[in-house]
């Protein structure tokens, strides 16, 4: 027979919403045997604890769970959308302002790319929003080099298949010629790795710029580049199908004005 879960959330989750490491950051500390719990040091995640439990963290008490955040982000082209880069190459994060709070990314833009980035403080949010099943919709503002004609992307809004990866429907518009380039709007309900560059270039197109503009209901519009605006809580709540009263919306602050990251030199 098999045994009830445990009351509560795992460990690793709880000092994730406390918004002190991210999950995988979490299960490292609890292997590490920095946690402990009601007074006992322990050295797995696979524990349940309810806010009746004392935990600590090298030696300092837990806090209280952060209310779910979620900000609007500017990303300029030039930045990768990872914590850390192998490459040493400039992130997003390094470009943040300093008052932010602990935040993941939701989904990725490539170093070359630019437009909406939303960004989060709860792995919740992060997850709802990049699963495939919801099936919101991406806006991409494409500039390529080449002449297309209308039915250059009749293959594309039927799927296609590069190298071995089958690339959903996409939505195509043809805006305009500029000279030796052509504007187009693409939507996306997937966003798989450099899906449109890819995509593009299976129809003899090079992308040359690329900014995402839309994610679901949420708009890129006046943001300057490298600008970073919190969404209102009632808004999120409303978009996502938050609880307005459970206590992680309770006592959310409200937006800020946009804030300008630092200038990198």
């Amino acid at each position: 027979m098999k045994k009830p879960t445990p009351p509560g959330d795992r460990i690793a989750k709880v000092i994730a919403r406390a918004g002190l490491a991210s999950r995988r950051e979490a299960e490292r500390l609890i292997e590490a045997r920095r946690v402990t719990v009601n007074g006992t040091v322990i050295d797995s995640p696979a524990l349940n604890v309810t806010s009746a439990d004392r935990i600590t963290v090298d030696g300092r008490p837990l806090g209280a769970a952060e209310a779910p955040r979620l900000w609007r982000y500017h990303k300029p082209s030039g930045l990768v959308s990872t914590t850390r880069d192998e490459q040493g190459r400039p992130t997003i994060f390094d470009a943040l302002p300093e008052d932010m709070p602990r935040v993941m990314s939701v989904g990725r833009l490539d170093l070359n790319s630019e437009g909406l980035l939303l960004l989060t403080n709860d792995g919740g949010i992060k997850r709802q929003l990049e699963l495939p099943s919801t099936g919101w919709l991406r806006r991409y503002r494409v500039r390529v080099n080449g002449s297309p004609s209308d039915a250059t992307f009749e293959p594309l809004r039927q799927g296609i298949e590069v190298d071995g990866i089958r690339f959903q429907p996409m939505i195509i518009t043809l805006d305009r010629q500029q000279g030796a380039n052509a504007w187009l709007t693409i939507g996306l309900r997937e966003g798989k790795n450099r899906e449109i560059r890819r995509a593009m270039a299976d129809v003899g197109l090079s992308v040359n710029r690329l900014i995402r503009v839309s994610y679901g209901p949420f708009q890129l519009g006046q943001l300057g580049r490298g600008e970073v605006e919190e969404v209102r809580p009632r808004i999120v709540r409303d978009q996502l199908g938050l609880d307005a009263a459970t206590p992680q919306a309770d006592g959310t602050p409200p937006p800020r004005k946009p804030k300008r990251a630092p200038r990198r030199r």
